[in-house]
C-alpha cells in the first residue's frame, strides 16, 4: 500500500458515492460514517532478555448494534487507518448480510512470524487484559474474531485471559469468536469465508441476464478461475470453487504465481508448496515470478484474497477477468473500481462476498448464548421422521432403496450443515437485495449498491434508537 492511498479515505468515498441514492440528511450520515471509538495503546511485554514495546488498536466503529465484531490481525502494517477502514467495512459488511452486530477491528502491530508460541500468547493475552481493562470485549460489548496473521490458537488465549478476568460469566466463551470447537467453537467457522465467497460468487454467476453483458454462461462449471492468496480465505474458495467444476488456471501466493490453461490440482499445489516452500515449479505450469502479474492473466473470475490494494488505477486496465470476486478486504483502490467499471466487469464487493465469515462467527455466537449445539435438538427426531417417510414410500413402491439412497434421505441435520445451510442462505438472500438496490436506486455498480443497502439499514437504527429527534 502506497504512502499517498488512505484506506479509511477510499471507504469513505465509496460511501460518499453511495449516500446520493438515500434519503437521510447530513447529519446522519456524518454518524454513520464516523468511528465512535478508536483505542490505541502501547503495553511492554518481555520478549526473551529484552522488553518490546507493543503497539495495538481495537477500532468501534459504530454503535447502532451491540456488540461490536470484527477481527484482530496480526502484521507489521497494521496502523490507525487501516483498522479504521476495516471496522467501517464490518458495519456495512454485517448490515448487508443481516447480522445484528456493529463494525468493529483490531490490530497488533507484530510480525508473528518473529515470535514464538510462548511469546505470542503472552503478546495476545496482555492485549485481551488491555481490552478487559477498557471494556473493550465482551458478549455483548464487542466480540473480536480471527483476521490475518491470527487463527483459533489466539482466539483461545483471548477467551481464557476474558474468563479469568470474569470470573462467574455465564457467557464469557461468547467474548470472542472464531474459537476451536472444543472451547465452544463452530463446526464450519474454519471455512465459513470461502464457502461465502464461493455462494455469492456463485449467485452472480447464475443470474443469466448479467452473465450475457459480460459473454459468459451461467453457471460455474468450466469458469476459468484465478485466486490470489492460499490462506485460510483464498485456499477454501479454491477448493469450493474446483469441487463445482470452476477450471483453477492460476494460483498466486507472495513468492509468485502459476498459470496452467488446462487447470490447476489444488492439493497437488499445496502438496508441491509443502515440500519446496514454493507454488514455483509445480510440474506442468508456468512460473509468474512477480505474483501481481497473475491477476493480469486471461480468466473469467479472478479473487483476490491477499492483502488491500493489490488492484490500482495503474494495473486494472490489464484486468482480463470479466467477474472480480473480492475476497480479500479492500483488494481494489476505487481508481481501479472507476477503470473496471468503465470496462464493464462485475466487481462483487469485499462487504458482501467475504461476509461468511462473520455470518458464521454470528452463529458461533448464538451457540455460545444458548449454551446448545447445533441440532442437538433436532437431529434425531429428524432422522426418525425421515425413516418413517422413507418406510411408506418403499412400501408404496414395493422396493428397497439402496444404503447410499438410504443414507441421504435419513440423515438428519448435524451441525455442519446447519452452518453451511444458514450461511448459503444469507449470501443468496443478500446478494439478491444488492441487485435489487442497484437497479431501483440509480447506483452504477455492486459495490455503491451494497454501500446503498448498509446505509439504508444503519440509517433506519439510528432512527429507531431515537439518537436524532
Amino acid at each position: 500500500m502506497s504512502g499517498t492511498y488512505s484506506f479509511f479515505q477510499g471507504v469513505e468515498r465509496n460511501f460518499d458515492k453511495a449516500a446520493v441514492y438515500t434519503r437521510f440528511e447530513k447529519g446522519i450520515l456524518e454518524q454513520i460514517k464516523a468511528c465512535n471509538s478508536v483505542y490505541r495503546m502501547k503495553f511492554p511485554v518481555r520478549i526473551g532478555d529484552n522488553v518490546e514495546v507493543i503497539e495495538a488498536y481495537r477500532v468501534q466503529h459504530s454503535h447502532h448494534k451491540l456488540p461490536c465484531k470484527g477481527g484482530i490481525r496480526y502484521s507489521m502494517d497494521v496502523n490507525q487507518d487501516e483498522v479504521m477502514a476495516l471496522a467501517a467495512l464490518m458495519t456495512y459488511k454485517c448490515a448487508i448480510v443481516n447480522v445484528p452486530f456493529g463494525g468493529a477491528k483490531g490490530g497488533i502491530k507484530i510480525d508473528p512470524k518473529k515470535y514464538t508460541p510462548f511469546e505470542l500468547e503472552k503478546i495476545t493475552r496482555r492485549y485481551a487484559t488491555e481490552l478487559v481493562k477498557k471494556n473493550f470485549i465482551g458478549a455483548g460489548i464487542d466480540v473480536p474474531a480471527p483476521d490475518y496473521g491470527t487463527g483459533a490458537r489466539e482466539m483461545s488465549w483471548i477467551a481464557d485471559t476474558f474468563a479469568t478476568l470474569n470470573p462467574g460469566d455465564i457467557n464469557a466463551l461468547g467474548c470472542v469468536t472464531g474459537k476451536p470447537v472444543s472451547q465452544g467453537g463452530v463446526t464450519g467457522r474454519t471455512e465459513a469465508t470461502g464457502l461465502g465467497i464461493f455462494y455469492g460468487v456463485r449467485e452472480v454467476v447464475n443470474v443469466a441476464d448479467d452473465m450475457k453483458k459480460v459473454g459468459l454462461t451461467p453457471g460455474i462449471e468450466g469458469k476459468r478461475v484465478v485466486v490470489q492468496g492460499l490462506g485460510n480465505v483464498g485456499y477454501h474458495a479454491a477448493k469450493f470453487f474446483a469441487e463445482a467444476g470452476a477450471i483453477l488456471v492460476g494460483l498466486a501466493e507472495f513468492e509468485g504465481g502459476i498459470y496452467s490453461e488446462k487447470g490447476l490440482n489444488l492439493e497437488d499445489v499445496m502438496a508441491h508448496r509443502k515440500s519446496t516452500g514454493s507454488i514455483l515449479g509445480f510440474p506442468g505450469a508456468t512460473d509468474i515470478k512477480n505474483n501481481a502479474d497473475t491477476l493480469e492473466v486471461d480468466c473469467d473470475i479472478l479473487i483476490p484474497a491477499a492483502l488491500e490494494a493489490v488492484i490500482t488505477g495503474e494495473n486494472a486496465p490489464r484486468i482480463k477477468a470479466k467477474i472480480i470476486g473480492e475476497g480479500a478486504n479492500g483488494p481494489l483502490t476505487p481508481d481501479a473500481d472507476a477503470v473496471l467499471n468503465a470496462k464493464g466487469v462485475i466487481v462483487v464487493p469485499d462487504m458482501y462476498l467475504n461476509a461468511g465469515g462473520v455470518t458464521v462467527s454470528y452463529f458461533e455466537w448464538l451457540k455460545n448464548l444458548s449454551h446448545v449445539r447445533f441440532g442437538r435438538l433436532d437431529k434425531r427426531f429428524s432422522e426418525n421422521q425421515n425413516a418413517s417417510i422413507l418406510n411408506s414410500f418403499e412400501s408404496m413402491i414395493g422396493k428397497k432403496l439402496g444404503d447410499a439412497e438410504r443414507r441421504q434421505i435419513m440423515h438428519g441435520p448435524d451441525e455442519v450443515d446447519l452452518v453451511y445451510s444458514g450461511l448459503e442462505d444469507t449470501m443468496i438472500g443478500s446478494y439478491h437485495e444488492i441487485r435489487e438496490a442497484l437497479m431501483s436506486s440509480g447506483a452504477a455498480d455492486l459495490r455503491t449498491a451494497a454501500f446503498v443497502v448498509a446505509i439504508n439499514k444503519v440509517g433506519v437504527a439510528y432512527e429507531q434508537l431515537g439518537i436524532f429527534p
